[in-house]
């Protein structure tokens, strides 16, 4: 049996993991259920098998969740050996984060050495936003994880030519796409172009190789969608936020060219209403939309205007919002602060290393091929990310992390390797933490006024490390350029030690401010709707973030117990418009709630004939109006409130107190936020349909 010696390299990625634990578990539970839409959707699965294969949002099957199945399968069958819980269902995706941590350190390593995979591991492993969507129930990164393998075997495939692994590298990509759909095809250039630009096998096989695994990449891709669609949907429950009952016009519509922003729609209709959204918007507990021309933005606490902007100058909580262009992620936005931390680094690392390697179009050994796999990862998307108009939230940025974090590894060492030659080439290294100097002060500066005192000092001293060793670098190789040629020992034991001294405190300065803004999530809550961490969390001074107890049912307990000690027979305990209205009520008590159209509203599941017929045939009484209702929904809830008989708010609502008094200052805040939730719950009514049954029998 083989022995392993604990080394300074196994210390090493074992803090550094432990690290990744400590910033994805610990204090998970502040984060609830994280977001109902998703997490109403697990409770459903795990009541029958057809919710499960489904992915019902319902209980009643009634509707699916927007999303492909395989996340929340995960989700659910941990949710099953577990119970469910807010803690069973975010676990997966803690898990998959760790990982994550692993595999962006096994591959960096393999090609570039311990230091550059050890480098990497820690920067994947602070990344902001990849912290953030480790404690939330979306699944991004359980795709991210899924392409971190799949990574793996394409570099087996382009270093050894071996078909079965190039196969293997698609069958994961395909399994991607029933995690989060057309996200995971955002890899696929890198596939392709690593893999016809390797020299192991002839050109004409690579490009065989390639058709092949295509038609299997798209056999896997489809699978599921096919066997829905070819359902009959009398038999399933609707497609959620597609157009026609089709999960293929979910991926090329909802999923696809909404977030290319080719649909014709915007972020936000014309009244308000935010449209398409994947998770559920503002609140979990009750959609805002429509109700004011401003929305919450819950990441900061911002009355957010129409445009996007909050009072704190930071545009809003959509990618789309903020301003197109090559400056984006690094401007003053919900994005920046929580991917920019290392792009500097990485794109000059990029450079650092393909001078080292002499790249060219030929790929012949592992760091050629694993420069270019990770740059052509990263170069597509930071473009879509910069300049697309399309629907899509921060925390989608967590698929830049693994590219960025591994050209940080492979760009310090290889820019080490030409500072220490003490050529041209050297002065990358100063530069590169100059670049990241400026790009953390600029963030730093965006958020300065909210941060607290022994943070900001921290701040302010990694900044004071960076410029520093940024300086000493710099002054250190024009000692080395003036004395090259009376001096023969520039690059002795002790000169060398020096250097990499100052590179570490380097490296430790841009360092310090991510993993701040990443450990913010221990003490703040990531945001259920739209997870984000960084120094945009950080500045939230209070404890538990602005959505702690934005899972507190209260709200809705009063109007379960009216349901449950009312109900009958009834197939749907309640009707409402849309999911932002039966999450909550769905996770308290696993019982099925219609949400008429989907997610948003505006979907036509059901015709006013065919919601007739559930009523002769009682199979639904009690309706919710008001909240997100358009389209086919916005008819059948003209007619409730036409026909049905009006529900006194004393039977079925609290009355909401003005508890400020009771409070100190610094809680104000918190409880008028609070009290803009519940306003918009002012435009509902209850109405009950059992005298509207009786009369169409």
């Amino acid at each position: 049996m083989k022995k392993y010696k604990f080394t300074k390299e196994y210390l090493g990625i074992s803090l550094i993991l432990i690290l990744s634990g400590i910033l994805n578990f610990a204090n998970i539970g502040i984060e609830g259920n994280g977001n109902g839409y998703y997490a109403a959707g697990v409770k459903s699965m795990t009541l029958s098998i057809k919710n499960f294969f489904f992915v019902s949002f319902d209980p009643g099957s009634f509707v699916t969740i927007d999303k492909p199945p395989l996340g929340f399968w995960i989700q659910a069958i941990f949710a099953k050996i577990f119970g469910f819980s807010g803690w069973s269902i975010l676990l997966p995706q803690a898990l998959a984060g760790v990982i994550s941590v692993y595999l962006i350190y096994y591959l960096v390593k393999r090609a570039y050495g311990t230091e550059a995979g050890l480098i990497s591991a820690v920067c994947l492993a602070i990344t902001p936003v990849f912290v953030a969507a480790s404690r939330n129930n979306t699944i991004d990164n359980l795709l991210v994880v899924t392409l971190l393998f799949a990574c793996i075997m394409l570099t087996f495939a382009a270093e050894k030519g071996r078909v079965k692994y190039l196969f293997m590298s698609l069958i994961l990509v395909g399994i991607g796409f029933n995690i989060k759909m057309l996200e995971a095809y955002m890899i696929g250039p890198a596939f392709y172009i690593t893999y016809l630009l390797s020299s192991t096998i002839s050109f004409k096989r690579r490009i065989g190789n390639l058709v092949i695994g295509t038609v299997i990449l798209f056999a896997v891709s489809l699978s599921w969608a096919l066997i829905v669609d070819l359902v009959p949907s009398q038999n399933r429950p609707f497609i959620g936020s597609s157009t026609n009952n089709s999960v293929l016009e979910l991926i090329i519509g909802h999923n696809g060219l909404e977030r290319l922003g080719l649909s014709g729609k915007s972020v936000r209709d014309n009244d308000g209403n935010n449209r398409g959204m994947d998770e559920s918007p503002q609140n979990n507990d009750k959609g805002m939309h429509g109700v004011t021309p401003t929305i919450k933005n819950q990441k900061n606490g911002n009355m957010q205007s129409p445009n996007g902007t909050g009072q704190s100058g930071i545009q809003g909580s959509f990618g789309g919002q903020a301003q197109a262009g090559i400056t984006r992620l690094f401007s003053k936005n919900s994005l920046s602060d929580q991917i920019v931390w290392f792009l500097p680094i990485a794109l000059i690392g990029f450079v650092a290393g393909a001078l080292k390697e002499k790249l060219r179009f030929k790929l012949d050994n592992k760091r050629k091929i694993s420069l270019v796999l990770w740059f052509i990862w990263l170069a597509p998307e930071f473009i879509y990310f910069s300049y697309t108009t399309g629907l899509f939230h921060p925390y989608y940025l967590t698929m830049m992390a693994p590219p960025i974090a591994a050209l940080t590894g492979i760009g310090v060492v290889a820019m080490w390797e030409l500072f220490k030659e003490g050529k041209c080439k050297s002065w990358l290294l100063p530069a590169s933490l100059l670049a990241e100097g400026v790009t953390h002060l600029a963030m730093f500066s965006n958020f300065e006024a909210n941060i607290s005192g022994i943070a900001r000092n921290i701040i302010i001293a990694g900044l004071i490390l960076c410029f520093s060793a940024s300086g000493m670098l710099i002054i250190l190789n024009i000692i080395t350029i003036i004395r090259r040629k009376k001096y023969t020992d520039l690059n002795s034991n002790k000169n060398v030690r020096i250097k990499k001294i100052v590179l570490g405190c380097g490296i430790l300065g841009i360092l310090t401010t991510p993993f701040l803004g990443a450990s913010a999530a221990i003490t703040h809550s990531v945001n259920s709707t739209i997870p984000c961490a960084g120094l945009e969390l950080l500045s939230n001074n209070k404890i538990g973030g602005f959505n702690a107890g934005r899972n507190n049912s209260s709200s809705n307990s009063k109007l379960i117990n009216f349901l449950i000690n009312n109900r009958v027979d009834e197939k749907y305990i309640l009707v409402v418009a849309s999911s932002q209205s039966a999450d909550n009520i769905i996770i308290q008590t696993g019982e099925p709630v219609m949400a008429l159209g989907g997610f948003s509203g505006s979907d036509n599941i059901i015709s006013l004939d065919q919601f007739k017929e559930l009523v002769k045939n009682d199979e639904v009484r009690y309706v919710l109006t008001g909240g997100m209702g358009r389209g086919g929904s916005s008819e059948i809830m003209n007619w409730v409130t036409k026909n049905g008989t009006l529900v006194p708010q004393s039977q079925y609502k609290d009355v909401v107190q003005n508890s400020e008094s009771k409070n100190s200052d610094e809680n104000k805040n918190l409880i008028g936020q609070n009290m803009a939730r519940f306003s918009s719950n002012n435009s509902e009514q209850l109405y009950d349909l059992k005298g509207v049954a009786d009369t169409l029998k």
